[in-house]
């Protein structure tokens, strides 16, 4: 329920200050007494202390009068409705109130209705200018909470499209941006492996780590001169600079990385666009400290790089030839894992060593595009659905702020997953290869098996087959085969086949030495064999 209105009468006639006071009901209309004088000094007095809203006063009275009560009340309590008590004679004093800032007057000789109509109506001009009142404050709220919102707004609008000086002053005090003047240099600051170490971390703890740290950021650019911080993304702040040193920037930026690092458990790095003369040229600073940036590529992290525009004129003096990628390619074909590894950790390594860094974009395309033709190699040889793995390996790096050092991780683990795939795809094709042989010689065991023979029907030299032979079966060649004829034997032997009939079905050219081989392999002899297993099928 809403307050009531507070109301204080003064008038030098107690009769009329008791009959305003206790013959109206006021709280009928919303109105409560909080006071009541008989004299200006003593009325102005209860109305500083009471701060009422509505004040209906005589403006004839002892010691002060209502105009000069009026005149003080407006000074102290500007919100606050005045009427004016006043008879006819005093129609120019009543007059002159209303220019002080009194609302209304009421003429002497005056009615119990009058008064109230003339209250009431200054009530309801109090609740409306209240009622205005509140809904400003609401949005010079509203306005100072989007103020940093607004803020950010701007300011990356500086640095991403063209304005003019123009409109950053006229802006400046509104959005309480330090006054800035050219030249300028944008520094773009981003946190070192920030998803990796907070990215399950509740909002909460992240605002306050991201507080932080632009807080020792400002705190060492302050140092130095004008500039302003601003957030840009989830790990990443920009700073506009004022550069009176063309050297300056890069010695900010170290002792940033150097300030960030001792008092956090953080490092960032930090790339400088070149120094501008204007506003417009912001945004040409602003991409030049993203490609400055993009060198943390090579460090990993913990350090600030300067755009250098002789840079990009310089061809760059490494990478890997076509002839060198054409190698890579057939070693990755052929499962040589060792080989891959090799190459890779040789082009990590010739990064390095070069006069002119490679720009990161670059090699990260190169590498990127590696990976494609090493998907392409294994699409040729398996189906989709078995490279799921490979190619979720593939896609772990992009849209990542990884290090040189990461990267290179990330291809040699793709080199291994590749290489794992095509050993084991080798391996399964062997091992149908050995299966499709040995079922070969079961079927032929009345031939002449020789080990080249049997090699020449899988297209494999004999050396090849007989250590593969082993590998898959665990049995050499003429231990598999040996055995396979005596396996036959004794099914031929519980047939009732005479050993005479078996020997030669089984290419023995003498029963005897068919006889012999087949004790060794059983501890049986042939009529043994055939004489104990027809006894136990005989048995109940």
């Amino acid at each position: 329920m809403d307050r009531l209105i507070k109301l204080c009468v003064v008038d030098d006639i107690r009769s009329v200050v008791d009959m305003i006071t206790k013959k109206i009901p006021w709280e009928a209309h919303g109105i409560e007494i909080v006071g009541s004088a008989t004299n200006g000094e003593e009325g102005f007095a209860v109305i500083r202390e009471t701060r009422p809203d509505l004040i209906l006063t005589d403006i004839r009275m002892p010691k002060m009068d209502g105009l000069e009560m009026t005149r003080n009340i407006m000074e102290i309590l500007p919100t606050s409705k005045v009427v004016i008590l006043s008879a006819y004679t005093d129609f120019d004093y009543a007059q002159k109130a209303i220019q002080y800032g009194a609302l209304d007057y009421v003429k002497k000789p005056f009615s119990i209705d009058q008064i109230v109509k003339a209250v009431v109506k200054a009530k309801e001009v109090w609740e409306q200018e209240n009622r205005s009142r509140t809904q400003l404050i609401g949005l010079q709220q509203k306005i100072k909470e989007s103020m940093p919102a607004l803020r950010q707004e701007y300011l990356s609008l500086l640095v991403y499209h063209q304005t003019n000086e123009a409109e950053l002053v006229r802006l400046s005090d509104f959005l309480d941006i330090n006054e800035l003047k050219p030249p300028f240099a944008v520094m773009t600051i981003q946190i070192d492996q920030f998803t990796d170490k907070y990215g399950e971390v509740p909002v909460k703890e992240l605002e306050l780590v991201r507080f932080s740290l632009q807080n020792i950021v400002e705190e060492t650019i302050a140092l130095d001169g004008a500039a302003v911080v601003f957030r840009e993304g989830f790990n990443r702040y920009i700073c506009i600079l004022h550069v009176e040193n063309p050297e300056r920037p890069i010695a900010i930026a170290d002792q940033c990385c150097a300030n960030i690092a001792r008092h956090t458990k953080f490092t960032i790095s930090i790339g400088i666009g070149q120094c501008v003369e204007t506003v417009q040229e912001l945004p040409k600073s602003y991409q030049q400290s993203l490609s400055a940036l993009s060198y943390h590529f090579y460090t990993g992290g913990n350090g600030a790089f300067s755009f250098n525009s002789d840079a990009q004129a310089v061809p760059v003096e490494w990478i890997y030839t076509e002839d060198s990628e054409n190698e890579f390619l057939f070693a990755f074909r052929s499962g040589n894992r060792d080989s891959c590894v090799e190459w890779a950790m040789t082009i990590f390594n010739e990064m390095g060593k070069v006069s002119v860094l490679p720009e990161p974009g670059v090699v990260e395309r190169l590498l990127q595009g590696l990976v494609l033709r090493m998907l392409r190699v294994l699409m040729e040889k398996f189906p989709r659905p078995s490279l799921a793995e490979f190619e979720a390996k593939t896609l772990e790096i992009r849209d990542s702020e990884a290090a040189i050092l990461a990267y290179r991780a990330w291809f040699i683990e793709l080199c291994e997953i590749g290489c794992g795939l095509i050993h084991q795809e080798r391996a399964s094709e062997s091992q149908k290869i050995i299966h499709r042989s040995a079922d070969y010689i079961k079927a032929n065991l009345d031939i002449d098996l020789t080990l080249e023979h049997c090699a020449k029907q899988v297209n494999l030299s004999w050396g090849y087959y007989s250590n593969l032979f082993k590998k898959v079966t665990g049995s050499t060649f003429g231990q598999f085969v040996t055995q396979a004829k005596m396996e036959r034997a004794k099914s031929m032997l519980i047939e009732d086949y005479q050993v005479q009939e078996i020997a030669q079905q089984l290419g023995y050219e003498h029963r005897r030495y068919f006889s012999e081989v087949f004790k060794k392999q059983t501890g049986l002899t042939p009529t043994e064999f055939k004489e104990m297993s027809l006894g136990k099928s005989s048995k109940p």
